[in-house]
């Protein structure tokens, strides 16, 4: 299936996003955490791919399992930075002959290598380049990544949205955001894209701070503003681990029930494998989805 039959449709759809594991002896871990997230049955389940392409092979064979096995739509990953053309439509066709339908396209992270020396050995730049790609080589629904808060290495937002405009010219028929943790970012985001032109579905990325150690990483990662009242939660409960990923639990949750509440009918939590924390909002959220 296709997500722009979920994402148009007029029910309120909840993902969950799982990564492959580094290595094979995590494998067993990674694929009971991912068979317990999707016996959930969430609307699709997402898994990404490492930078430089590391777990390709377990990003194609995980995302394979849960729309096999479970019969979960799947949307697989596949960042290009550091491909070259060949190996980047050797994944395509594997992902085609694997009967993967959905993809999304990102540049991906740069490694330390690419940031000493920059892009320009590169064959793909940016992400567009592999959008084209992929739209070349098959009947994909393609994804792209955006940006509430402003891409990192863009000058402003209104660059940022005219390389968004290319993208879904280029061929993306919905786009999911960084994590951010105020949804009046979201909210001020979405009517400036819907401004200049940019009508394809956002699905709305929403990060569970389980402990406090991922504050530090989702700021280094994204940038994102942490509003008074997360900073809060975090300077109370960031010690207690069980209170912690309560608290953060709770905070996800809020943002999602304000999201539903606004219009917004996607949202896609970044689950980290952690099986507990998608149920818990699922749970959190049963009367709700259950009027979608």
């Amino acid at each position: 299936m296709k997500l722009t039959e979920i994402l148009n449709s007029d029910r309120f759809s909840l993902s969950f996003e799982v990564f492959p594991p580094k290595s094979s002896t995590a494998f067993d871990s990674v694929q009971k955490a991912v068979e317990e997230i999707a016996r959930l049955r969430p609307s699709f389940m997402s898994v990404t791919y490492g930078a430089g392409g590391g777990t390709s092979r377990y990003t194609l064979e995980i995302a394979r399992e849960i729309k096999e096995r479970y019969a979960v739509p799947t949307l697989a990953h596949l960042t290009c930075v550091s491909s070259t053309r060949e190996t980047v439509r050797a994944r395509i066709t594997d992902m085609k002959a694997a009967g993967i339908e959905n993809i999304m396209a990102l540049r991906g992270d740069l490694t330390p290598e690419l940031e000493a020396v920059g892009l320009k050995d590169c064959v793909y730049r940016h992400a567009i380049d592999l959008i084209r790609d992929i739209k070349a080589l098959g009947d994909f629904c393609i994804g792209g990544a955006c940006y509430p808060e402003v891409h990192p290495e863009s000058r402003n937002q209104k660059e940022d949205i005219a390389h968004l405009r290319e993208k879904v010219e280029a061929g993306c028929s919905f786009l999911t955001t960084q994590m951010f943790f105020d949804n009046n970012l979201l909210y001020n985001f979405l009517y400036k894209l819907r401004e200049s032109g940019i009508f394809v579905p956002v699905i709305p990325g929403i990060m569970p701070i389980t402990n406090g150690k991922q504050v530090e990483r989702a700021v280094k990662l994204s940038g994102s503003f942490m509003p008074q009242r997360f900073k809060s939660i975090v300077d109370r409960f960031g010690s207690d681990p069980a209170a912690m990923k309560q608290a953060g639990i709770a905070y996800a949750t809020d943002q999602i029930i304000d999201l539903f509440a606004n219009g917004v009918k996607n949202v896609h939590v970044y689950s980290m494998n952690q099986p507990d924390v998608a149920k818990k909002i699922l749970e959190n959220l049963s009367e709700i989805c259950m009027r979608r």
